[in-house]
C-alpha cells in the first residue's frame, strides 16, 4: 500500500453534522460568557456529544461542547435501525439533535478543534484552535474514530454509500443483491458468516492469497461462498454506487455492495496523552458509566466500542452524561 485514505474528523472533534465546515460554523451561535470555567467540556458535538450534553442540561449543568462539524459518516445518505429514526439522513438527525440541546441555556457551542488538554488543580484546562482556553471539572470525550481507508481507487468514494461497514445499518437495503467481503483471515471469515445472511450471491474478496484455516475454506465451500485471491485493483461505481470490482488479471466481477472493516485509528489523541487506557483493538476502555480509566474523564460513542451504530452512540452519551452529573452531585453535596 502506496497511501491511505483518510475519512473521519479534524483532530479531537467527533462526527457531529453531515455539512460543510463553513456552513456549519455559520449556524453555531456563539454564546460564550466572560466566564470560561465550566463543569463540563464535551469534545466532540456528534450523537454521542450531543446526547451526553442534553442529559446535563437537563440537571443544569454548565457545558461546553466544542466541535469541528466533519463527520465520519458524512457520505451516508441515510441512517437506519435507530427506533423513530430509520431511513432519515444522518445529518438530518444531527441538526435536530443540536436544536432540542440548545434548548438548555446552560449549554453552550463552539465551533472549532481542541489542540490540548491538561490536568489542573480544578479539573482540567482544555485549550482550542481559535486560540481560546477553558477550565472545566470534568471533561467528555465523544470524538470518534479515523477510518483508514485501504489506497483502492473507488474505495473511498463508495465508503458508506456502498462499501458498507454494517449489515445491521445497511444490510437490508441491499438484501439479495450480489456482494462481496473484502478482507482475509478469521475477521473476514466471521462478517462473512454474519453477511450470508442478507444474501446467497456471496463472494469473498482477500486481496491477495488467502489466510483461511481449512476448516474455514471447508465451511464457506460449504455454504457455495466462493473465495477470490486476485489483488483487487479499482471499484467501479457511479457516484458511490458500486456496479463491478476489478481484478489485477484483468477480471471485471459485477456487485451491489461490498463490506469491508479497515483499519482505524483513535481521531484524537489526548485521552491517551492524559493517560485513558485503550483496549488492544485500540479503543478508549471505559466502563459501564462510561468513565475512563482516568478520574474525571468520560469517553462515549465510537471511540470506545466496535458498536457503531447511531442508536448505540445516543445511549452511551446520554449514559455518561447521567453518571456524570450523578458525581458531581456526590463531589458538591
Amino acid at each position: 500500500m502506496t497511501r491511505q485514505h483518510f475519512l473521519g474528523l479534524v483532530t479531537c472533534a467527533t462526527w457531529a453534522q453531515v455539512m460543510p465546515r463553513l456552513a456549519l460554523a455559520s449556524l453555531i451561535p456563539q454564546r460564550m460568557h466572560e466566564d470560561q470555567h465550566f463543569d463540563v467540556i464535551i469534545v466532540g458535538g456528534s450523537y454521542s456529544g450531543l446526547a451526553a450534553g442534553m442529559a446535563l442540561g437537563r440537571a443544569m449543568r454548565r457545558v461546553l461542547i466544542v466541535d469541528s462539524g466533519l463527520p465520519a459518516n458524512r457520505q451516508t445518505p441515510y441512517s437506519h435501525n435507530f427506533i423513530t429514526q430509520d431511513g432519515v439522513p444522518p445529518h438530518a438527525i444531527a441538526a435536530a439533535a443540536r436544536k432540542q440541546v440548545e434548548r438548555y441555556t446552560t449549554v453552550e457551542f463552539l465551533s472549532g478543534t481542541v489542540t490540548g488538554a491538561q490536568h489542573w488543580a480544578r479539573g482540567f484546562k482544555v485549550s482550542v484552535d481559535t486560540g481560546a482556553m477553558f477550565t472545566a471539572k470534568k471533561l467528555v470525550f465523544a470524538t470518534g474514530i479515523r477510518d483508514v481507508l485501504p489506497a483502492i481507487p473507488g474505495f473511498a468514494e463508495s465508503w458508506g454509500i456502498s462499501v458498507l461497514h454494517c449489515p445491521y445499518c445497511h444490510g437490508y437495503e441491499v438484501r439479495d443483491e450480489v456482494m462481496g467481503v473484502l478482507g482475509n483471515g478469521d475477521k473476514a471469515f466471521e462478517l462473512v458468516r454474519l453477511i450470508a445472511n442478507w444474501t446467497n450471491e456471496l463472494t469473498l474478496y482477500t486481496n491477495g492469497p488467502s489466510t483461511l484455516k481449512d476448516d474455514q475454506m471447508a465451511a464457506l465451500r460449504a455454504h457455495g461462498i466462493h473465495v477470490e485471491e486476485k489483488e483487487v485493483v479499482q471499484l467501479a461505481h457511479v457516484k458511490g454506487q458500486l456496479n463491478g470490482i476489478h481484478l489485477k488479471d484483468g477480471d471485471v466481477h459485477a456487485i451491489h455492495a461490498l463490506y469491508a472493516m479497515p483499519a482505524f485509528e483513535q481521531h484524537c489523541t489526548l485521552p491517551q496523552e492524559l493517560g485513558c487506557a485503550h483496549s488492544e483493538e485500540g479503543y478508549i476502555q471505559a466502563d459501564a458509566q462510561q468513565r475512563t480509566t482516568v478520574t474525571g474523564i468520560y469517553a462515549c460513542g465510537d471511540n470506545t466500542t466496535r458498536l457503531r451504530t447511531v442508536a448505540n452512540a445516543v445511549a452511551m452519551g446520554t449514559t455518561a452524561g447521567m453518571m456524570l452529573n450523578k458525581e458531581l452531585v456526590a463531589e458538591e453535596f
